[in-house]
């Protein structure tokens, strides 16, 4: 299928504004760059406002990267964005982007990845994964809030938490330099 310049870029600036807001604080400039997007099919119905990407999906724009079998993005009336990235390598989509002002990268991983723009809220389905820099949290579910820059994690699917020994959420948290001193 070709797509007229116009729709490419609808697809490409729908597809960075789904991906994009995950790392709240993303490298700024990243913001100008031009968005390339790989995939094996894309699906465009503008009616619906439903663009979908299949196979072997890599958008990168900048430092921003993301990795997926699939990407499914869609629009609301109001013009918001919704994204849906699934399965990928070892049946993970994911995404890597690097940090304002820091030399540190922000990763994440999920079965699924959804992120809604008109929230803010990203959240990571199975097997989900966020590093941020050294810092790092894992578990079945979860959920960032890039407007209040706050993580929910659990050890269930849906934000659900399932007593249990096994699968529990895991963080990890490094120690921070202070006045250029190694950590203790």
């Amino acid at each position: 299928m070709k797509l007229a310049p116009r729709q490419l870029a609808t697809l490409a600036t729908l597809a960075l504004l789904v991906i994009a807001s995950p790392a709240a604080h993303a490298e700024k400039a990243d913001r100008t760059k031009p968005v390339n997007i790989e995939a094996d099919r894309v699906t465009v119905d503008d009616k619906n406002k439903i663009h979908i990407f299949e196979g072997h999906v890599v958008l990168t724009q900048g430092t921003l990267s993301l990795r997926s079998d699939k990407l499914v993005v869609s629009q609301d009336i109001e013009g918001y964005q919704r994204g849906i990235a699934t399965g990928g390598e070892g049946g993970l989509a994911r995404f890597r982007q690097k940090r304002e002002g820091k030399n540190e990268w922000v990763e994440g991983e999920g079965e699924r990845i959804e992120h809604d723009a008109r929230s803010e809220l990203s959240q990571f389905f199975q097997r989900g994964r966020v590093k941020s820099g050294t810092d790092e949290v894992r578990g079945q579910y979860i959920q960032f809030n890039g407007a209040t820059e706050t993580y929910l994690v659990t050890n269930g699917p849906n934000a659900t938490t399932i007593p249990s020994q096994q699968g529990r959420v895991q963080v990890t948290i490094q120690p921070k330099k202070k006045d250029g001193a190694p950590p203790p």
